[in-house]
């Protein structure tokens, strides 16, 4: 049964009546700082995996496992405890997930080898994916009255901008701090626990909230009438996601192969160049419709995997940042293009379900063709396995962009007959 509270008036109120008249200002901005504080938290370890790497001799194929295990704990949490917040509330929900959040810090901060660095991942990975709808939904409750579509719109571009200022601000400390894979865990426990008290202080937003803590897991379901949409709209988030994946766990030490430098910063600049560029064209095409984003960000797709096969086969430095800038556009528009248009193909009723099922190839995608590539470059040396992982992706994009094409000239017809 659902809590009640008394005011200082002694007038007995519901939550979900007092969330209806809570102010939003306040709350919306703690909630999108959480958002990009747990996104940044998450790149940071991709700027300090080629340290980990030359300090306790891990392999290629080892980190990428580490970042895939980040991945899979995402999938668990978010599919556990997906709607957790619906009943118990986003407050307590958010609370819990940034404690977690310090702790894998603190796990971070104290690793000496592989045992530590696994847990922390792991753990760090259950905090994103309990925080994540919460943090959706509470964006989209929150979102200031004279501007509605605001909450979408961060809930969009928070995690590519979060992503971005980890990977700079860890290649800063790598390079240029003391003790870079201590430090850059403790500032984020300082600013976990900043947060954590802005989360405590602000109004609870979930119309539910204050039942009884339940985990119900999210269904995993497509629509019998949608599948074929969806079976076309999934392949860019496998290319999407395939391609996220292998920057975030191999990207920083391609790109210290190609510039030939021993300079961190370039590592993690690598990431946020990908996420900055994603983050600009996600802002730009937001009002652009659905498919003809998709489109666009998948011809970016293309062009940028052509590039970056441009610079390793010239072993370019230049040719590659630029591919990656190219690469990082085509990745942000790709992405939005493609979950709005995923989104509108079940029912409000089933729209969890549907978002299920999108999560688990996003997040398959991000973390088995990683772990592929890492032990595949083991074998073949990072060069040889980059070429044939971008051809790979290459090609999926292709396909992906002309069923999405198809798919974009029979709902025009669709529309036009009706």
């Amino acid at each position: 049964m659902a809590d009640t509270s008394e005011t200082t008036t002694g007038v007995t109120v519901h939550p979900a009546a007092r969330a209806a008249s809570a102010p939003r200002g306040s709350g919306f901005w703690v909630v999108g700082a959480v958002l990009v504080l747990l996104m940044l938290s998450s790149s940071v370890p991709s700027a300090l995996y080629v340290l980990y790497q030359q300090e306790w001799g891990l392999s290629s194929g080892t980190i990428t496992v580490v970042f895939a295990l980040y991945a899979v704990t995402v999938l668990v949490g978010l599919l556990l405890f997906g709607s957790l917040s619906d009943t118990l509330g986003r407050r307590p929900v958010l609370g819990g997930a940034l404690v977690l959040a310090m702790v894998s810090m603190a796990l971070f901060a104290g690793a000496q080898g592989l045992g530590l660095l696994l847990a922390a991942r792991a753990v760090q990975g259950l905090a994103v994916g309990l925080a994540t709808g919460a943090m959706g939904a509470a964006l989209l409750e929150l979102s200031p009255a004279s501007r509605p579509a605001l909450g979408a719109q961060v809930n969009s571009a928070g995690p590519t901008v979060g992503i971005g200022l980890g990977g700079i601000g860890a290649g800063l400390l790598v390079q240029f701090a003391p003790a870079p894979t201590v430090l850059s865990y403790l500032l984020l426990v300082g600013a976990f626990a900043a947060t954590l008290v802005g989360v405590v202080r602000m109004r609870e937003s979930a119309p539910g909230a204050g039942g009884r803590l339940r985990v119900v897991p999210h269904r995993i379901r497509v629509p019998a009438d949608a599948r074929g949409r969806f079976t076309v709209l999934v392949l860019t988030i496998v290319a999407v996601w395939s391609v996220g994946g292998f920057y975030l766990s191999l990207g920083p030490h391609l790109a210290l192969s190609l510039l030939e430098s021993t300079n961190y910063l370039v590592g993690g600049a690598t990431v946020a160049l990908l996420a900055g560029a994603a983050t600009a064209a996600q802002l730009a095409l937001g009002r652009t419709e659905a498919l003809r984003t998709a489109v666009l960000g998948l011809l970016g797709l293309l062009a940028g995997l052509g590039l970056v096969l441009l610079a390793l086969g010239l072993r370019s430095a230049a040719v590659f940042l630029v591919a990656t800038a190219v690469l990082g556009s085509g990745w942000g528009a790709a992405f939005l293009g493609s979950f709005r248009a995923l989104s509108t193909l079940a029912q409000p009723a089933h729209r969890g379900e549907l978002t299920a099922a999108v999560y688990v190839f996003a997040y398959l995608a991000m973390s088995v063709p990683a772990v592929l590539a890492g032990m595949l470059t083991n074998i073949h040396g990072l060069h040889r396995t980059s070429v044939g992982f971008m051809a790979a992706v290459a090609g999926v994009c292709a396909l992906a962009l002309l069923a999405t094409l198809r798919l974009a000239a029979r709902t025009r017809a669709e529309g036009s007959a009706a």
